[in-house]
């Protein structure tokens, strides 16, 4: 990241399509047809934890009503995701004040159900707690179907998924970054698969 640039290159995959979106309503948004289609079966699941990040993330970089969800990118050509028949890559250059960073790594623990702990120190503390509860995990914490049984440990847990935005360690294969839409003044170039 460039320090003295007020603007950041991202990259981001997105399916082909959204070419014919960017046309047609000059701007790309992420919707819940587009996680429908990518997560299929899990697209419940996976939507009930995107609506998390949304209420988080927007108090950081504010949105506007009728932004769904959030664009994922990646920090680093090197890390980026890269273009298929189905997907093409997005450069983007964007300014700081509408980056949402986020760590990938804790981003998985939310994907699990998982307390995301400080540090070594809080973790080994939280799995103690955890065995002196006789809890196995946490996984039953959040599930719609259990989470009335343990109010206490779901909140804990869930407070501890704000340290998704906790980016101290600064590295291209774990940090990641959130916009709300992708207008065309935004876009550099567009990679394609097979690109010579």
């Amino acid at each position: 990241m460039d320090n003295k640039s007020d603007k950041v290159t991202l990259w981001t995959r997105q399916h082909i399509d959204s070419l014919k979106e960017l046309e047609a309503e000059g701007v790309i948004r992420t919707k819940r047809e587009h996680l429908q289609e990518k997560f299929e079966e899990i697209t419940d699941y996976i939507v009930y934890l995107y609506k998390w990040f949304v209420n988080a993330a927007e108090k950081m970089v504010p949105k506007s009503a009728d932004i769904e969800f959030p664009v994922w990118c990646s920090i680093s050509e090197e890390n980026m995701l890269r273009p298929t028949e189905e997907q093409v890559v997005y450069v983007l250059e964007v300014d700081k004040s509408d980056i949402i960073y986020f760590d990938g790594m804790k981003w998985d623990y939310v994907l699990n159900h998982h307390y995301i702990p400080k540090d070594e120190a809080d973790a080994d503390e939280y799995a103690r707690e955890l065995e002196i509860k006789g809890f196995s995990n946490s996984f039953s914490f959040i599930s719609e179907k259990t989470a009335h049984f343990y109010p206490e440990e779901r909140k804990k847990v869930m407070d501890s998924w704000h340290r998704v935005f906790e980016t101290d360690q600064w590295d291209i294969f774990r940090i990641q970054a959130n916009i709300w839409e992708i207008r065309p003044e935004m876009i550099k170039e567009i990679l394609y698969y097979n690109q010579e």
